[in-house]
């Protein structure tokens, strides 16, 4: 009987511990996210005050073409740009894990473009694809691969496949050093039981590495899909969205929406347009954790 009124105080005393952090950290998140959510209810113009309309921006969104193409954009941009950091992260991290001498330095080295500010690497590399000055196109031009410049930004599909370039160069280095540290928590000793019955590099990458590690892969997915669907400073500052709304995101339309056209309530209903997508995604990530666990 002591012992468990024992832990039903230590559980008590930790509740009270925990609780001015998480109410801090509640009233942080909740107000402004319910904030949102009755902004978008509402048909708020700057100067003008806000007449809740309940669910017409929502329904003025799913009537509009040009959302239509926004939201078929943030999935491609998405889905295209986890898909090719999965990759090279993965890519990456064997490599590492196999390298002895100099991993700290190479792993150093390819983290650069993670901590390099966003701004810096949207410019450069809209720098890198001007079309008369950008260091691609000169070099293109100069091994006779083409005659003039390509038009990186301005043509729909290849300003698409740039941005999702810029932010593939940004995010991959968060996959390959995420992987490679649940890598080298894998023991050894499955590797070298695997490779006593024979088995090659590929066959114990699927049997035991992929297996080992599934877990950090798709929270890292989950975190990564979360960021990139938000990616607002690569595709703003490389193309504005354009050509045309070739590479219109949510976040780049719901600036256009709130900031050039000052229509907030519509800003808002397409900012939040995501959240069904990305809760469903983390309750399967939570749930498929938990079964793992168990």
């Amino acid at each position: 009987m002591n012992a468990l009124t024992d832990r039903h105080r230590e559980r008590l005393l930790g509740y009270a511990l925990i609780a001015p952090v998480a109410i801090f950290l509640a009233g942080l998140v909740a107000y402004p996210f319910l904030s949102a959510i009755y902004l978008s209810l509402t048909e708020k113009i700057v100067g003008y005050p806000a007449h809740f309309v309940g669910l017409k921006n929502y329904e003025s969104l799913l009537e509009s073409g040009r959302f239509r193409i926004v939201a078929w954009n943030s999935a491609a941009f998405t889905v295209g740009s986890i898909v090719v950091k999965l990759v090279i992260g993965m890519a990456m991290a064997l490599a590492l894990h196999h390298v002895v001498r100099g991993n700290q330095f190479i792993r150093g080295i390819l983290l650069l473009p993670w901590v390099i500010p966003t701004v810096v690497i949207a410019l450069t590399w809209k720098w890198l694809m001007d079309l008369f000055r950008g260091l691609i196109n000169v070099a293109l031009i100069d091994v006779g691969v083409v005659r003039s410049g390509v038009h990186w930004l301005g043509d729909p599909t290849l300003a698409m496949v740039s941005v999702i370039m810029a932010n593939v160069w940004r995010g991959f280095p968060f996959f390959g050093v995420s992987f490679l540290a649940a890598m080298q928590t894998v023991p050894q000793e499955l590797y070298d039981a695997a490779a006593v019955d024979g088995a090659g590099g590929w066959h114990k990458f699927w049997q035991i590495t992929l297996p080992s590690i599934k877990g950090v892969v798709a929270v890292v997915t989950l975190l990564s899909t979360i960021v990139t669907l938000n990616d607002f400073n690569i595709v703003y500052i490389m193309t504005r969205g354009g050509p045309g709304a070739a590479t219109h995101i949510f976040a780049t339309y719901s600036y256009e929406l709130g900031i050039m056209s000052q229509r907030w309530g519509l800003a808002m209903a397409a900012s939040l347009a995501s959240l069904p997508l990305v809760a469903l995604l983390i309750v399967a990530v939570v749930r498929y954790l938990h079964r793992e666990e168990e």
